[in-house]
């Protein structure tokens, strides 16, 4: 039994043996083998996957960059964005360093957004920026991604993956022009950029940071009165925004006031200064009836002693005086402090 087993195990590695010689021989033999490499799978953002085998392409395949590069442009020049992007990433992919680099992308930017794809195309605007921030096109590349924000401000949709369709998103808006204002802070581009960037907190309601964008456009480009204007006219409609959501918190409505204040003081001549004044007006009357119910709150708040509800009132009702002695709820406050006026004074001993 022994031998047989002994028999067995000498099989067992001389078969081994074998096994491991014929597949070093068969490695070796497939490394010596004419080999050809299986074609890129290459993605092209608003096309999507494709193989690119060479010959197979030849309509539009160069060997030289500077040929690929004017294949590109002849592409784009009639329409035809398909070649052209194909054609541009190939420049990007096989001659990335070339002087022909940063006109690929711009021609891929550009062809995104002749095809309605503004999200790959701002990508791709900020591609060359983080890339090439010597390139001629610079200033424009800015003003492009700029033109893709407004749509997006406008209404336009996102999509996830750059193909399910999720909706209008101010948030994502506002980062695409803070971007911008990152790419070139004193950029003909970034004071409306900045002013963009709170237009669209504006419209999703995050008023704090909407007036927090325009003080940054206001302090930034004070040396840009159209710009300083909208900015300070903005902030005050923010604030009043906010204030009329507020029906006992008066402060909203004291900074819009002052906002408003300072715009009509800085820009006299701007054609809002009449709006800004009628929102003053508005504003007062709206503070005014506040404290004339906060007045109210105090001397029907029975957990309070009576002290401290006529102090709390007259108080009130006094503010409702000093803000406006000629509205609607002036008669109505002065009679009450005249009645509340004999219970401050401390009892006659």
């Amino acid at each position: 039994m022994a031998r047989l087993d002994l028999n067995f195990f000498s099989r067992y590695r001389s078969a081994m043996r074998s096994r491991f010689t014929f597949w070093v021989l068969f490695i070796a033999l497939m490394a010596l083998l004419p080999f050809r490499a299986p074609a890129p799978l290459v993605y092209i953002p608003g096309e999507g996957w494709y193989y690119e085998r060479y010959g197979e392409n030849a309509s539009w395949q160069r060997s030289r960059a500077k040929d690929q590069l004017a294949v590109a442009e002849q592409a784009f020049t009639n329409g035809d964005y398909s070649v052209t992007l194909h054609a541009a990433h190939r420049i990007m992919r096989v001659w990335p360093l070339s002087d022909y680099a940063p006109r690929a992308e711009y021609l891929v930017g550009r062809s995104l957004e002749a095809t309605r794809k503004d999200e790959p195309a701002f990508n791709a605007y900020q591609s060359i920026i983080q890339k090439y921030p010597r390139t001629d096109s610079y200033e424009e590349v800015l003003w492009r991604q700029y033109g893709i924000g407004n749509r997006f401000l406008a209404g336009e949709w996102f999509h996830l993956w750059n193909f399910i369709p999720i909706g209008p998103s101010m948030d994502e808006t506002a980062k695409m022009f803070s971007e911008i204002v990152t790419n070139g802070p004193y950029s003909d581009v970034a004071p409306h950029a900045q002013l963009r960037i709170g237009a669209a907190r504006e419209k999703q309601k995050d008023y704090d940071e909407a007036v927090r964008a325009y003080e940054i456009a206001a302090d930034r480009y004070h040396d840009q009165p159209v710009i300083a204007a909208d900015a300070v006219y903005r902030q005050g409609v923010c604030y009043e925004k906010q204030a009329v959501t507020a029906e006992y918190d008066q402060s909203t409505a004291g900074k819009a006031i002052a906002a408003y204040t300072d715009f009509i003081t800085l820009f006299p001549d701007d054609k809002r200064a009449s709006d800004a004044q009628k929102s003053i007006v508005r504003l007062k009357a709206e503070q005014v009836l506040g404290n004339f119910k906060i007045a109210q709150f105090y001397e029907k708040n029975r957990t309070l002693t009576e002290q401290q509800r006529c102090v709390g009132a007259v108080v009130y009702y006094n503010a409702v005086l000093q803000l406006d002695p000629n509205s609607v709820y002036a008669p109505e406050a002065r009679q009450r402090i005249e009645a509340l006026k004999p219970r401050l004074q401390p009892p006659s001993s």
